[in-house]
């Protein structure tokens, strides 16, 4: 259950996102859940291999060549969904950084009180 509030809270950042950033365009929210749903299998599936292939230059550059990974992983989602698109690297990689920010901020709140 927990699982299925994290993937519409991850739609609804996507929501959130495409109306704030220009360059980004969801066709509707079965779309975003789409979206949340791919992301989350490829940083599951193909950002590890990614991360293992780029490490050298993720260590010359202190980790922030992950943001350009992260940016591949959503231009990845753009391709694999028709009604999904991200105009640029550039707007993938703020769209990658805003989409942690919120996801963050969203998945705070699921977090439960250990007594």
């Amino acid at each position: 259950m927990k699982l299925i509030i994290k993937l519409l809270l991850n739609a609804l950042a996507v929501v959130i996102l495409s109306k704030i950033l220009s360059g980004v365009n969801v066709d509707g929210y079965v779309t975003a859940i789409i979206v949340a749903v791919v992301i989350s299998i490829l940083n599951v599936l193909v950002k590890p291999i990614l991360v293992i292939f780029t490490l050298p230059i993720t260590i010359v550059t202190l980790g922030l060549f992950m943001l350009i990974v992260n940016a591949l992983i959503i231009l990845l989602a753009d391709k694999l969904i028709d009604g999904f698109s991200v105009s640029s690297i550039w707007i993938a990689i703020l769209f990658s950084v805003l989409l942690s920010i919120l996801q963050s901020l969203f998945h705070s709140f699921l977090k439960e009180d250990k007594e």
